[in-house]
């Protein structure tokens, strides 16, 4: 540990000193600096403080324009913005309408992974120098808070560097994009170093309201808990956003410091393969146990969420009854129940769908994303014993694991996962990602687990369109419930991320647990 804290000083020591500096560690990298690449809650965060989008939401997650100034509906599917003039990339490029349309089209290749902002987008046409029409599928209520998550890119740039075409990370392809970041926002990214550092400075030249002092940004990915703790400790950082759970109370107890607790709107679930015909690395041969919904339902049946809260998670989580967190529209606690323990009913489940001496699975757990992942993955594999069920666990750092969720024949029978919410704070982010049946224009594009129910997929699409709030509340509804009665994910809680940092630094916790620069303040 003594050794890594010298490199780190080391490696900071040419970008440190000035108390406008700021430095931030937490447990994962980015996993690229393709915006497009990857929906992927810790790139998209670092990446918010480079790249920006027409829309945003501020600090009270109210709308507001960003790269476009205002907008108009000139009918129900088709929008027109008018576009902030005098904007410039972080090179000098002038920003225009072609950067809108040239990145509508390169967020939309086959290889991309960010598909959601711009769901139900059949068309961005340009106007004129500063003027772009959105011509969409279908009426589409979520629109100008989705394009918050659509980061726009610079038409010139990509062109001469030659990175047109999005990253494939599952090819493992590499284009100039792919190390380069080249926005329009508050900090320019002047280094990415893979594992070790992204290191930031402001724009001089941004066009917003900087409110906070941070003119050097150093983010540092420190997969070790002990280690990131020890980092803040002897002043190496300023500021790690996943404070280890077990040392909370020292943290707290520090004078120098300060915790700034709030729950990120993340749920924390176990995804169960449903698609193939034989599980690979099970003992059942011939046919796939997790099609049967007894098999499902006794998975659930056999974790008990109050005790993964109690002893796993030192009273940092919040039980599940949903896929959604509670800040997820629509509001829905009365639903939002989770699954009690009953070890005893789950072992009859299992006896009734055919497996008496239950059954062996394995299980794809990341050891470096999710605040206690592999230890929850464990605490799942003990509670799973005692109904019969014997897991053999695979661990892998989330760069790696993400790559192997996408590979054929697909994942295992089980994964441990987690999926935040986006700009929309909607239900439909999640049921369209995760449990429509994947098929074009983005449905399922996170569905690894081939969940397929056409009841379902009618919710989901109609939900897209409809502009009736108590209609589409009840869609909404009828969709988390059948996800939720048909057992189709494993919810285990949603994830509670406190923040610590010296008592000098100033920053609004925010509900992705990623810190906005640009508000953020050292002394």
């Amino acid at each position: 540990m003594r050794t890594f804290l010298t490199a780190l000083a080391l490696a900071t020591a040419a970008i440190a000193a000035p108390a406008a500096t700021l430095r931030w560690a937490a447990q994962n990298d980015v996993l690229t600096l393709d915006p497009y690449a990857v929906d992927h809650g810790t790139t998209a965060g670092v990446l918010q403080n480079t790249y920006e989008a027409l829309t945003d939401l501020n600090l009270k997650m109210d709308l507001e324009p960003q790269l476009a100034v205002q907008w108009t509906f000139i009918s129900p599917t088709q929008v027109r913005f008018e576009l902030r003039k005098g904007v410039k990339f972080h090179d000098g490029t002038p920003f225009t309408a072609d950067d809108v349309v040239f990145s509508f089209e390169r967020s939309r290749q086959p290889q991309a992974r960010k598909l959601a902002p711009i769901a139900g987008i059949r068309e961005v046409r340009k106007i004129s120098s500063h003027t772009v029409d959105f011509l969409l599928d279908g009426p589409n209520p979520l629109l100008l808070r989705s394009l918050a998550g659509f980061y726009i890119m610079s038409k010139t740039w990509c062109e001469k560097n030659k990175a047109t075409q999005v990253q494939d990370l599952v090819a493992k392809t590499e284009n100039f994009a792919s190390r380069h970041a080249m926005g329009t926002g508050p900090y320019r990214i002047t280094e990415w170093l893979p594992d070790q550092r992204i290191s930031m400075v402001v724009n001089k030249d941004w066009w917003g309201r900087n409110t906070g002092n941070v003119t050097e940004l150093v983010y540092l990915p420190i997969k070790s808990p002990a280690t990131r703790v020890a980092a803040l400790l002897s002043g190496d950082v300023d500021l790690i956003t996943d404070s280890p759970t077990q040392n909370l109370p020292q943290l707290k107890e520090d004078a120098r410091l300060k915790v700034l607790e709030g729950m990120e709107s993340r749920v924390i679930f176990f995804g169960m393969n449903q698609g193939n015909k034989e599980l690979l690395g099970s003992d059942v041969k011939g046919r796939n146990p997790l099609r049967e919904r007894r098999v499902r339902e006794a998975l659930n049946l056999a974790i008990d969420r109050e005790a993964l809260k109690r002893v796993t998670m030192r009273g940092l989580s919040i039980p599940a009854g949903l896929m959604v967190p509670p800040d997820v529209s629509p509001s829905a606690p009365d639903i939002d129940v989770p699954v009690k323990a009953d070890p005893a009913r789950a072992k009859k489940l299992l006896a009734e769908a055919g497996y008496p001496n239950g059954l062996e699975l394995p299980l794809l757990c990341p050891n470096d994303r999710y605040i206690n992942d592999e230890a929850i993955c464990l605490t799942a594999i003990s509670l799973w014993a005692k109904i019969g069920v014997k897991v053999k666990l695979t661990t892998q750092p989330f760069s790696i694991f993400t790559v192997t969720m996408r590979q054929e024949p697909g994942p295992p029978a089980l994964a441990l996962y987690g999926w935040g919410s986006d700009s929309t704070l909607d239900a439909n982010y999640f049921l369209r990602a995760l449990a429509h049946t994947r098929s074009a224009g983005g449905n399922g594009n996170y569905n690894f687990w081939s969940v397929s129910d056409a009841r379902l997929d009618e919710l989901i699409d109609a939900s897209r369109t409809e502009i009736d709030v108590a209609k589409r509340d009840t869609m909404l509804r009828e969709a988390l419930m059948r996800v939720r009665d048909e057992f189709l994910f494993i919810p285990l809680h949603y994830q509670l991320r406190p923040w610590t940092m010296k008592k000098g630094v100033q920053t609004p916790y925010r509900w992705d647990s990623m810190p906005l620069i640009q508000h953020t303040s050292i002394q």
